[in-house]
């Protein structure tokens, strides 16, 4: 598989315009002439991957004949809509105190069957969008995770043929109303209000850009979240994630086809160690009502900032940075 780094910028269209993007972030290329989109590139991946990963060689040593600076703020969500997007919650550290929160069991299934929820896919918001809620105090929260996009896989894949069709990888800050979660539970449906849209780092890159990062279907570098310009943790992706990529998409693979351009998220990243932080609030919330009986660190307000971003053993930025804001929605 090809080693690049991709992204969508926003050209006025609902599925933007298809970019290569540098190593280092600084500089990027259209790759229009290639693919007009991220997923007409998944659609066709084996003949499009060896096209763009030529341009982005070119851009890399500095033969490319149309670079320009790269700006984040310019990008949408590596796809800005996904035919699917499924969320799983393969961190034991976080599915456990999610569920005494809300006085639940873990779901005996667990340790063999990872936990995975259908996710809306309509409106995915790139790394610099607002977070626009009419309610603060519906609970706002953040959460931080690594996902994964496929290639086509049939019904009843096995791990293996999952690991085959992860194409690429993203971060994304996939957003909790804490408040509204409760009594949708209670249904015994899902989340659906409690699950706004979800924001996606600015490049999505392929797992053999990750180098040594990349083993076991997991990515093992920290995830780093900062609220409020204070780092509140950065776990360690692959150190304690129950359940691997691979098996979280052959899972999802057990009763349907997967189709190019679905997106599967590892649910929020959680250490049992308690000191690298936490990557949602919710999680520091159990752990103080756990140590002292009563949450003491409150939700999100209004002009709040996160930031999401993962660096790798050099200090640089994988994915470039996930930073929102929390806005009040003006009718």
């Amino acid at each position: 598989m090809a080693a690049m780094k991709l992204a969508t910028l926003n050209d006025g269209t609902r599925d933007g315009q298809l970019a290569v993007v540098a190593r280092d972030l600084k500089t990027a290329h259209i790759a229009d002439g290639i693919a007009p989109t991220l997923q007409a590139a998944l659609d066709d991946w084996d003949f499009i991957a060896p096209q763009l990963d030529a341009l982005y060689q070119e851009l890399q040593a500095g033969r490319a004949r149309r670079p320009f600076d790269f700006d984040p703020a310019r990008c949408m969500a590596p796809l800005p809509r996904a035919y699917q997007r499924v969320d799983g919650s393969a961190y034991v550290s976080h599915v456990e105190p999610a569920h005494r929160a809300r006085g639940a069991d873990v779901p005996p299934s667990f340790p063999e069957d990872p936990v995975m929820a259908q996710g809306c896919s309509d409106d995915l918001l790139g790394p610099m969008d607002d977070i626009v809620l009419a309610h603060e105090e519906w609970g706002i929260d953040f959460g931080a995770e690594v996902a994964v996009v496929t290639g086509d896989l049939a019904m009843g894949a096995t791990p293996d043929d999952a690991l085959q069709q992860v194409r690429l990888l993203v971060l994304a800050n996939d957003v909790t109303l804490r408040h509204l979660a409760a009594a949708e539970l209670e249904t015994g449906c899902g989340l659906l209000q409690s699950k706004p849209a979800t924001a996606f780092s600015p490049v999505a890159v392929t797992p053999d850009e990750l180098g040594d990062a990349w083993r076991d279907a997991k990515v093992h570098l920290p995830l780093r979240a900062t609220w409020n310009g204070r780092l509140v943790g950065q776990p360690d992706t692959g150190a304690d994630m129950a359940f691997n990529f691979a098996q979280l998409v052959a899972h999802l693979c057990k009763t349907r086809k997967v189709r190019a351009g679905t997106i599967v998220g590892s649910g929020t990243v959680s250490n049992q160690d308690a000191s690298r932080g936490y990557a949602c609030i919710a999680a520091q919330r159990g752990l103080e009502t756990s140590e002292t009986g009563a949450a003491v660190t409150a939700f999100m307000r209004f002009g709040d900032t996160i930031r999401i971003e993962m660096l790798d053993a050099k200090g640089k930025s994988v994915f470039g940075a996930i930073e929102q804001t929390v806005k009040r929605l003006e009718r």
